[in-house]
């Protein structure tokens, strides 16, 4: 059940745009405010019609512009979760669920409470969205989204009206909820830390065209995507199992390299997580340095060297099957005399990481 999408238009904003999502991935459309991001969203939706597109869902045909093809909103089995939730504030949370389901279903409110229980909102079927936090509303448009049963799932920003503590949370329950998925999943964002998160693979949209487009880890190490998103958000993912906590309140995760402490994370020893390390906190050494305040020193070779156009260089340092990013001076990389196969250490104090660039594994 892949989605296919190609769009070009040169009004209301110049639009060029190309890209798949196979069935059970999670794509990520990236960039600023006015980027086309939405508008490529609309278009798989049938919300707006471009000059020129191609739509296709599992071989079905949602909108062909040389065919003439256009299937309205109505007809394409999309699902969609909207930043400001658009729920129906009169109705109870599941009459919501089940105002999106197809003429037809057996036993609709047993389906909208199994819908609701899947987003973890197991009791909450009677309350109106008035009684409902603003997490809690998302969940309901989720759940609504999942009940059309659609061969496309599409998420426009839909956390950003939450604040921090929920959205770290609604992050977790998204990567739980997707073994359950089986639908292309396609999420439009802005925060880089969220695609990094939540996705397969990214797409980076700058004017309405794509800037850039492969997996979380190849985006996050070209230049022309991180200069569009910004270079501080140039990091990298790295798998960890947690491993003990500890009394001083500090958790010891294990990575492929060895260990990696943070503050004290909740998570049951065991649990798989991902730890987002950003590049610009990343001091590298030859040897294995002593007598530092940083505690995480983790032992890798150096995969390849990166220049900007700047004073600035990518380092990536291969850590076991993954990597590590640092970003440092030419003046640095110089005086370490570093080259590709080097044995490196990346040296990273323990409250660089932020609480919310752990998350689980997906």
């Amino acid at each position: 059940m892949s989605l296919d999408v190609m769009a070009r238009a040169e009004a209301p904003i110049p639009l060029a745009a190309e890209f798949r999502v196979d069935p059970g991935e999670l794509l990520a459309l990236v960039g600023h405010s006015g980027s086309g991001k939405t508008t490529l969203l609309r278009s798989i939706a049938g919300l707006w019609r471009p000059e020129e597109a191609r739509v296709r869902v599992n071989g079905d045909t949602w909108l062909d512009t040389e065919t003439g093809v256009d299937l309205p909103p109505h007809r394409r089995r999309v699902g969609i979760v909207f930043q400001n939730f658009a729920l129906f504030p009169h109705m109870t949370a599941a009459q919501n669920v089940m105002a999106a389901m197809a003429r037809g279903v057996a036993a609709p409110r047993v389906e909208a409470e199994r819908l609701l229980e899947l987003v973890n909102l197991a009791g909450y079927a009677e309350r109106r969205p008035a009684a409902l936090s603003g997490g809690q509303q998302q969940r309901v448009a989720l759940a609504r989204a999942l009940a059309r049963q659609p061969q496309a799932l599409l998420l426009d920003e839909p956390f950003s009206a939450v604040d921090r503590a929920t959205r770290e949370k609604l992050h977790g329950e998204i990567v739980a909820l997707r073994a359950h998925l089986n639908m292309p999943v396609v999420l439009v964002t802005h925060d880089v830390n969220e695609a990094q998160f939540l996705a397969d693979r990214m797409v980076v949209i700058e004017k309405g065209r794509v800037l850039s487009a492969g997996s979380t880890a190849e985006v996050m190490s070209d230049p022309a995507a991180l200069r569009a998103m910004g270079l501080r958000e140039l990091a990298a993912m790295l798998p960890a199992t947690v491993a003990e906590h500890s009394a001083d309140g500090l958790t010891r995760l294990d990575t492929a390299t060895g260990p990696l402490y943070l503050p004290r994370i909740e998570a049951s020893p065991g649990a798989r997580l991902r730890v987002r390390i950003m590049a610009h906190e990343v001091i590298l050494s030859r040897a294995r340095p002593e007598g530092l305040s940083a505690q995480n020193i983790l032992a890798g070779r150096v995969a390849r060297i990166v220049a900007g156009e700047g004073p600035a260089v990518l380092v990536h340092i291969a850590v076991g099957e993954d990597e590590i990013l640092a970003r440092i001076t030419r003046r640095a990389l110089a005086d370490l005399g570093l080259a590709p196969g080097d044995t490196v250490h990346a040296i990273l104090k323990i409250m660089s990481v932020a609480r919310d660039h752990v998350a689980g594994a997906v």
